[in-house]
């Protein structure tokens, strides 16, 4: 029998995925230890998850050190992969706020360019994972909604695969020591469509690379390139029109051999 602090967590895990993915759909988990490094995924239907002997596996898993992830897109019946061509629909936006997350997620929610998420996962303190259940996206609109996202609240870049594994709400995140309990809170049970997201992603596009950056480095060590993308980023997340800011950038760096491209493809 579950101990009742594990049919707390157990519980959470079930309210999250019922709320998340239909009747009959398939998913992805993927558990993943640190010490010693090792990662299972396994690829099944929401009713076996939700079935109390595997949530008594993932359990005895996650109090044996795994950190216990979902796909955030159902995939294709038969798939063995968590590939990109697995995904069978896209049901989720979601923004990973992993640094001064307290104050980007205040911005997120008195800001009228989305909509209320319709769920919040705080992952360990000060960092969250946010999520909108939509309908009517391609892939490639997800992942170009993913990456200004990304941009306008100051999210993680590299968290904008259609394929993406979010932290699964109720179990540990044992990068921790302690280890810390991820927790959900649902703002709204709406489902969102592109219109409802105001935000001009063509234009993001145009100005996001698609190579990953890291602002881990300090500061004395940033490129004059890596200037002019932090400047990007704030002016963006400030409202600023894509289009001007490009221009902008363009007329800045008129040392390089093509500014107007440089604007958009460097950073």
């Amino acid at each position: 029998m579950l101990q009742p602090s594990t049919q707390s967590a157990t519980a959470t895990a079930v309210d999250f995925l019922t709320r998340c993915f239909s009747p009959g759909e398939t998913i992805a988990l993927l558990l993943r230890r640190e010490i010693p490094s090792a990662t299972i995924q396994r690829i099944v239907q929401l009713e076996t998850v939700l079935a109390p002997r595997y949530l008594g596996w993932l359990a005895d898993e996650n109090a044996a050190g795994a950190n216990i992830y979902v796909v955030a897109n159902p995939l294709h019946s038969g798939s063995r992969k968590r590939t990109k061509d697995c995904i069978a629909a896209v049901r989720h936006l979601y923004l990973d706020l992993d640094t001064d997350g307290e104050t980007r997620l205040t911005w997120l929610r008195a800001s009228d360019a989305v909509p209320p998420p319709s769920a919040i996962l705080s992952t360990s303190l000060g960092k969250y994972q946010v999520l909108w259940r939509v309908d009517g996206f391609t892939l490639e609109q997800q992942e170009s909604a993913l990456r200004l996202l990304a941009i306008t609240f100051g999210g993680d870049p590299a968290c904008t695969d259609c394929n993406r594994v979010l932290r699964l709400p109720g179990f540990l995140n044992c990068k921790y020591d302690p280890a810390c309990r991820v927790t959900v809170e649902y703002p709204g049970n709406s489902t969102w469509n592109s219109d409802d997201f105001r935000l001009d992603i063509l234009a993001a596009d145009a100005i996001l690379p698609y190579r990953s950056i890291t602002p881990q480095m300090h500061p004395a060590n940033h490129s004059n390139s890596e200037h002019d993308w932090a400047l990007v980023l704030h002016e963006l997340a400030r409202g600023k029109d894509a289009a001007k800011l490009t221009r902008k950038l363009a007329s800045r760096r008129a040392d390089k051999p093509n500014p107007l491209y440089y604007a958009p493809a460097d950073g």
